[in-house]
């Protein structure tokens, strides 16, 4: 029996352990249709539902045509802060980028995604 609550402890020690500290109002956004070289930002907005301040490690995007912006300070427990991603549109046809964002002491990943399709520019 003891074994039994052992493991049952240190399973939900772990579940809760894996889960971000934080609530994203949404992680994916799709752009429409974008005019070339006209960048498009959006901005995703979370709070920190975790008993600790919550500290974002790092917010990496998959190319160089995506850049993410995210608070260097802590986040206190309860408040809101937000990360903006900007897509800089310069190449025509559709797209889907990835921003990998990693919190202090959690090991999962959360996934934001912007989408959309870039059309040429008219001249």
């Amino acid at each position: 029996m003891k074994k039994f609550l052992l493991f049952s402890f240190l399973l939900i020690s772990v579940a809760a352990f894996s889960q971000a500290p934080v609530e994203f109002k949404e992680t994916k956004h799709s752009f429409g249709k974008l005019k070339q070289n006209v960048p498009a930002t959006y901005i995703f907005s979370f709070t920190n539902t975790g008993a600790k301040p919550a500290i974002i490690e790092t917010a990496t995007a998959e190319c160089g045509c995506t850049t993410p912006e995210y608070p260097k300070a802590p986040i206190a427990k309860g408040k809101t802060a937000t990360i903006k991603v900007t897509y800089n549109a310069a190449t025509p046809g559709q797209f889907t980028k990835k921003v990998n964002v990693k919190f202090a002491n959690v090991p999962d990943v959360i996934v934001l995604t912007i989408d959309g399709e870039v059309v040429p520019a008219t001249k």
